[in-house]
C-alpha cells in the first residue's frame, strides 16, 4: 500500500528511528480555534475544493465516503498542512473508528482521528478528522489528490444510520463539490462550511496533535478493522486463513474465529482477537489465524502486544492450546522459522504453563534450538523478537528469555502469523480459548529496546497513523 518513493536508507541507529517517529510540527492546533467561514471572509475562489461521492444509503454497515482534494490556488501546498472534517452524528452514543480502504497517496501516509465535538450542532455531533504525512507530498497548482476510500464505523458492528448526517449526501453517486466538508490549510478553514452556520463560533475543541509520520522500513497495524471480511484487512496486507492443513486440527482453521472487539480496558480501542472453540470432536473445533500475505520480513524488530490466557473465555478448563506469534518463510536450505508458542496446559509431553521460543534451521529434518520458559505469563506483554545478522533474541516485557545463535538465523525472507489453536482434543464438551492482540510493529535493521517499541506505537496512535507499510521504501 505504500507509494513513497525509494530513499537512501538512514544509519541503522534506534534512536534516529524513534526521532523520525513524530515530527514536531502541528497539523492542526490553535489555528483551528478560530475557524473563519472561508466564504465570508474570502471572496475570492477557495485555495482548496474538496469532492464527494458515496454508494451507500442512509442505513449501511458503515459510512463510506469517498474524498478528493483539488489545490485551485496558484501555489504549491504540501499534503501535510491540510485536514480534512467528515461531520456525523453518533448513533446510541457508539464508540466509532476509521480505516483506510485505499488512496493514491498510500493508506500509510494518511491520518484519522474521531473527536467529539464539545458543541454539537444539528446534524454533528463527532467528526473524523483526516490528515496526511509529510511523506503524502504536495498539491501543484490544479491537481488533485485523487481518490481517498475511507470507512468510518460502529466498534460494536451494528449498522449506521446517517440519516441528517452534516456531511453525509445520499444523492452524490458521482465525485461532486462538497461543502459540508471542511478543508484546512495550516488549521485555517479554507473551504467548506461547519455545522452551525458562518457565524457559529468553534464547534468543537482542536485536534491539537502532532503530525505522525511513519519511519522507512517500518509495518505497523492498530487492529482497527470491521471483521475478517474487511476490505482494508486485506488491502493493508494481511490474510485470515481458512486453508488446510497443520498445525493442530487439520481442516478447522475458519474465519469467523477472527474479529475486532473494542473496549478493552487494558488496551483501549480495538484488539485483534483470535479465538479457538471446539466440543472436543473434529467436525466441532474451529481455530483461527491471521498471517501477512507477503514474506518480507528478515533482520530487524518485530514487537507485539499481546494477551495471553491461562483459562478458556467460557467451558471447562484443560486443554492443551497453543497461542502463537511466530515468522515463517522460505522452504529446503532457505527455510526459516522464529516461534513464540505460549501453552497454558503444556502439550507434546510437557507441563506448562510455558513459552516455547523456537529458532528453526530445517523444518523437514527437525533442525531447531529450543527454549522453555516454565511460568504463567497471563495477561498483557509486550513480545519482542529481535534478529540479527548474527543472533535471533527473543523477550517479554524487556526480560531477555533466550537467544540462537549465527547458524540460526533467518535465511529468508518471512511472513508474519499469530494464531491460536488445539494441540490435540482431550475431552468432551464446549469450550473457547481467546488471544487477543493490541498492536504489531516492526522495524527494517533495527534493535529496537521494548521501551522504544512501546513509545513508537503509542506515539503512531497518538497521531492518527493506525497503520503503515513503508517496506518497499527502505
Amino acid at each position: 500500500m505504500a507509494s513513497s518513493r525509494r530513499q537512501p536508507r538512514r544509519p541503522s541507529r534506534a534512536g534516529r528511528v524513534l526521532k523520525a517517529l513524530l515530527l514536531v510540527a502541528v497539523l492542526v492546533g490553535g489555528g483551528l480555534a478560530a475557524k473563519p467561514v472561508w466564504r465570508h471572509l474570502h471572496p475570492d475562489p477557495p485555495e482548496l475544493t474538496v469532492r464527494y461521492r458515496t454508494a451507500t444509503g442512509a442505513k449501511a454497515d458503515a459510512v463510506r465516503p469517498w474524498l478528493e482534494v483539488f489545490n485551485t490556488s496558484e501555489k504549491s501546498v504540501p499534503l501535510s498542512r491540510v485536514a480534512l472534517r467528515y461531520y456525523f452524528t453518533a448513533d446510541d452514543d457508539a464508540a466509532y473508528a476509521f480505516n483506510c480502504v485505499e488512496a493514491a497517496v498510500g493508506c500509510s501516509n494518511l491520518t484519522g482521528t474521531v473527536v467529539a465535538m464539545d458543541t454539537p450542532h444539528d446534524g454533528a455531533d463527532h467528526y473524523l478528522e483526516l490528515g496526511f504525512t509529510g511523506a503524502a507530498g504536495a498539491l501543484e497548482p490544479g491537481a488533485n489528490s485523487r481518490g481517498l476510500e475511507i470507512q468510518l464505523y460502529r466498534t460494536d458492528q451494528k449498522p449506521v444510520s446517517q440519516d441528517g448526517d452534516w456531511s453525509f449526501d445520499a444523492a452524490k453517486r458521482t465525485y461532486q463539490k462538497s461543502d459540508r466538508i471542511p478543508a484546512y490549510d495550516s488549521g485555517a478553514l479554507v473551504w467548506g462550511e461547519e455545522p452551525g452556520g458562518k457565524a457559529a463560533e468553534a464547534s468543537a475543541t482542536p485536534s491539537a496533535r502532532a503530525a505522525a509520520q511513519a519511519p522507512e522500513g517500518g509495518f505497523f497495524d492498530d487492529f482497527d478493522y470491521r471483521g475478517p471480511k474487511d476490505t482494508a484487512l486485506f488491502k493493508h496486507g494481511w490474510l485470515v486463513r481458512t486453508s488446510e492443513g497443520g498445525p493442530g486440527i487439520d481442516g478447522t482453521w475458519k474465519a469467523d474465529g477472527i474479529s475486532f472487539p473494542a473496549g478493552d480496558k487494558t488496551a483501549g480501542g480495538q484488539v485483534l482477537d483470535l479465538r479457538a472453540a471446539t466440543d472436543g470432536t473434529k467436525a466441532g473445533t474451529r481455530q483461527a489465524a491471521l498471517g501477512t500475505k507477503e514474506a518480507k520480513f528478515r533482520t530487524g524488530t518485530y514487537a507485539a502486544r499481546i494477551h495471553f490466557t491461562d483459562k478458556p473465555t467460557t467451558g471447562d478448563n484443560g486443554d492443551h492450546v497453543n497461542q502463537a506469534f511466530f515468522t515463517i518463510g522460505g522452504s529446503g536450505d532457505k527455510y526459516s522459522e522464529l516461534d513464540n508458542e505460549y501453552m497454558p496446559n503444556g502439550g507434546w509431553g510437557a507441563p506448562g504453563p510455558k513459552l516455547d521460543t523456537t529458532t528453526w534451521r530445517n523444518a523437514d529434518e527437525g533442525d531447531r534450538v529450543t527454549h522453555k520458559t516454565m511460568r504463567s505469563l497471563a495477561g498483557w506483554h509486550t513480545v519482542l523478537i529481535t534478529v540479527r545478522k548474527d543472533s535471533v533474541t527473543y523477550s517479554v516485557d524487556g526480560e531477555t528469555l533466550y537467544r540462537s545463535g549465527a547458524d540460526y538465523t533467518p535465511r529468508a525472507d518471512m511472513a508474519i502469523n499469530f494464531n491460536t489453536w488445539f494441540v490435540d482434543l482431550p475431552f468432551t464438551g464446549e469450550r473457547a480459548w481467546d488471544m487477543k492482540v493490541d498492536w504489531f510493529y516492526y522495524q527494517n535493521g533495527e534493535s529496537l529496546t521494548v521501551k522504544e517499541a512501546e513509545r513508537a506505537a503509542q506515539g503512531f496512535r497518538d497521531g492518527g497513523l493506525g497503520y503503515f507499510d513503508t517496506l518497499s521504501a527502505s
